[in-house]
């Protein structure tokens, strides 16, 4: 829609509010002339109707009801145009003036009616309900019964009764029944039907009042307003499930909630075609400004292409340039070398001249000056070579170092061990010497003689105890230096070991999910064997981590005690029996490295090993390793 339409639709509101009451009923007045001697056609068939002045709508044909429900709407709404509420309002007077027998539901339904039951003024129990007496029953066990509701809704099915209620008292079944009916005018006509056909056989309620002898035949009729205040079981159903009421009155309400009904659907069809027409315009505006935002995406997209481009070129040609230049520099370098080579010989050539040549020997030691800076390069990257393999030496040489203060400790040990022997034994002596007797001069010489020895001894034994401390204390600090160097060799040759190397780095603790992997292979359909084998291998990492689990036992083997895994533990009992022994190899080779290198902190641990002995690597080892390599990539430069 554009701005124009918009435009003349706003002047012909402002004009048709302006338009008098007056004006309006004199446009109906003709509109109606129009419709009456035929000019406009509404009638198509004895069921079928049309609007002629909705004829751009795709919906013409309208049953008596419907067009009447549209004409009402359109001409009662405030939101219609002069010319259109003027000419449906014109439409709704024709239908109902000129064409109000062609349809409507009291007009159809009350045709068959006689003339006693189309007065207005009778009023009946609303909703419809019909009324049986003389059910035949018997007595049983003291009690009355009949037949049930469902038997007498089968008996009368050709009326299209909803339900049936056989009404009961304190001595079981009355013979009486209510019949329920359709509360439309389909369920009246059935209702009526009902009363007729009982009628018709002389058994209805005129002939059962008349009757003093009923027999055993049922009689039937529909309920009005006198079974309505009736007393006992009828009368009371009746007042409890209906109200009364005239045909009259049914009709206008009908009309009134159709015609409250119309008006609501017209206003709603008024804001639907409102917000409609605006959610057009919203629609249209979105759609140019998409198609602005769709050319400005497109060229903001190519001229990022060609900006791109012309970077890549630029940067294309900025190497290339580059290494033109490299290469050119190179070149030139090597003709300044060859030049400053050529410059020195002919300097020491030039040595013994006069102070007029001195210039040519400055400019020796220029150009030595710059080709020592030529060669600081390489100089560097040796001397990097180098302190990796002083590190890996210096690393060896404390290896030897603390080895040999563990031998000297050894041998200060059995040192100490055999003086503490010795002194015992003078102590022995001594102890005898003194009781052998205090008079002999010889003996007590001879104490004062092994007590002199005793204190030396005592004292030899004070300096290797003080000796030993130091070496103890020496050992510990190159220990721990060891450690540092083991700690240091595993983060610096990290990128450096791996793949199919003797030496790598493994992670002690760390659960081998292979094993895992091929027992869910046999259990598992294919596409979950890999999730089920992770969860199953991060469940049991996270038992391994937990300090309170210790399944280990101490086995004493030749004096000496060891931990070893507790087969015998439930969980891990269960694990064998359900997966098997590959997966229970793996927990415990777990377990023994987690409860040998961090059984505190439960974490896994990185260590040098040697997977080709299948042991913990030595620091020879992998320095003789880093030696290797280290050879064999200088030989490749």
């Amino acid at each position: 829609m554009d701005h124009s339409s918009v435009s003349m639709m706003d002047c012909s509101s402002e004009d048709d509010e302006e338009m008098s009451e007056s004006e309006l009923e004199d446009y109906k007045g003709k509109t109606y002339l129009q419709l009456k001697t035929g000019k406009l056609k509404v009638k198509v068939s004895d069921a079928s109707f049309r609007c002629p002045f909705c004829l751009g709508k795709k919906k013409q044909d309208y049953r008596y009801i419907d067009i009447l429900q549209h004409a009402t709407g359109v001409g009662s709404s405030n939101r219609s145009r002069f010319k259109e509420k003027a000419n449906h309002l014109a439409l709704a007077m024709f239908l109902k003036t000129d064409l109000g027998n062609a349809g409507g539901p009291s007009q159809s339904t009350l045709h068959s009616k006689s003339p006693s039951e189309l007065m207005t003024d009778e009023r009946f129990v609303w909703p419809w309900m019909g009324i049986i007496v003389n059910v035949p029953i018997e007595r049983k066990d003291g009690k009355y019964v009949g037949d049930s509701a469902s038997s007498l809704k089968r008996q009368f099915s050709e009326f299209n009764p909803v339900k049936a209620h056989p009404l009961w008292n304190f001595q079981g079944h009355t013979g009486n029944a209510i019949i329920d009916f359709m509360k439309g005018w389909p369920g009246f006509k059935d209702a009526m039907a009902f009363e007729k056909s009982f009628e018709a056989h002389q058994f209805g309620k005129k002939n059962w009042n008349e009757r003093k002898h009923h027999g055993s035949n049922i009689y039937g009729w529909v309920a009005r307003s006198d079974d309505y205040n009736l007393d006992g079981p009828i009368g009371e159903h009746l007042r409890e499930n209906g109200d009364l009421k005239t045909v009259a009155d049914l009709e206008n309400e009908e009309s009134r909630k159709k015609d409250i009904l119309v008006a609501n659907l017209t206003n709603e069809i008024d804001l639907k075609n409102n917000h409609l027409r605006e959610l057009e315009c919203k629609y249209n505006e979105t759609s140019s400004s998409l198609s602005r935002l769709v050319e400005e995406k497109e060229k903001l997209h190519n001229r990022y292409n060609e900006e791109m481009k012309k970077l890549q070129d630029a940067a294309c040609d900025h190497s290339n340039r580059i290494l033109r230049e490299n290469a050119m520099l190179k070149s030139e370098l090597e003709s300044q070398q060859r030049a400053l080579e050529w410059r020195c010989r002919e300097l020491e050539k030039r040595e013994a001249q006069n102070d007029n040549d001195r210039r040519f020997i400055d400019e020796k030691e220029k150009n030595a000056m710059k080709n020592k800076s030529l060669e600081k390069a390489a100089e560097e990257q040796r001397k990097a070579d180098e302190n990796v393999l002083k590190l890996v030496e210096k690393q060896k040489r404390e290896k030897e170092n603390a080895l040999n203060t563990i031998l000297h400790l050894e041998k200060q040990l059995d040192a100490k061990q055999a003086l503490e022997l010795e002194i015992q034994q003078l102590k022995g002596r001594l102890q005898v010497m003194e009781l052998m007797g205090d008079d002999d001069d010889l003996v007590k010489k001879k104490i004062l003689e092994m007590s002199n020895e005793l204190e030396e001894k005592v004292g030899e034994m004070e300096d290797l105890e003080e000796l030993n401390q130091h070496l103890i204390i020496k050992e510990r600090l190159s220990n721990d230096e060891l450690q540092e160097a083991r700690k240091a060799l595993i983060e610096g040759l990290k990128d450096m070991l791996g793949g199919r190397s003797s030496i790598e780095i493994k992670r002690m603790g760390d659960l081998d999910e292979k094993p895992f992997h091929t027992a869910c292979a046999h259990r598992y359909p294919a596409k979950e064997v890999a999730s089920r084998a992770s969860e199953l291998c991060s469940l049991w990492e996270d038992y391994i981590r937990q300090p309170e689990w210790h399944p280990y036992k101490v086995i004493t083997t030749n004096g000496k005690c060891e931990e070893k895994i507790d087969e015998d533990d439930e969980r891990l009992k269960g694990l064998r029996d359900e997966w098997g022994d590959d997966v229970f190899k793996a927990v415990t080779t777990a377990l023994l490295e987690m409860n040998e290198y961090n059984p505190s902190g439960r974490y896994i641990v990185s260590e040098l090993w040697n997977f080709k002995a299948g042991r913990k690597a030595t620091l020879k080892e992998v320095i003789e390793y880093v030696l290797k390599q280290w050879k064999t990539l200088k030989r490749k430069r």
